[in-house]
């Protein structure tokens, strides 16, 4: 079973689906005005919509045959925090090793 973390971080795997993000950090915007600056057509670019929507990172508003994408940033913090233990993790292990490295003093 895939994790929100793991949506979250697939979804942050792709160049164009950062991009349609930043773009979203500056306000609600629609599919069309989305999909405008990217070489793909507006099914592509919707199939990136659809991952960034698995994933949290933008919820979508219909207004009559308007669809409007607004970015969520909720989910970065689930990844922030998963982050921010994996560097404790390694910096302590990393410390460990340079001590018994330094010292001969193996656990």
């Amino acid at each position: 079973m895939q994790t929100a973390l793991d949506d979250t971080l697939a979804a942050l795997a792709d160049p164009t689906r950062r991009a349609i993000l930043a773009r979203l950090a500056a306000g609600e915007a629609r599919v069309t005005e989305l999909a405008q600056p990217f070489d793909m057509s507006l099914n592509s670019v919707s199939k990136h919509i659809r991952m960034l929507e698995r994933a949290s990172l933008v919820t979508r508003r219909v207004a009559g045959r308007d669809h409007f994408l607004s970015f969520n940033p909720a989910p970065l913090d689930a990844a922030q925090a998963w982050i921010t233990e994996q560097q404790a993790l390694w910096a302590w292990r990393l410390r460990r090793l340079d001590d018994v490295l330094n010292t001969g003093d193996a656990p």
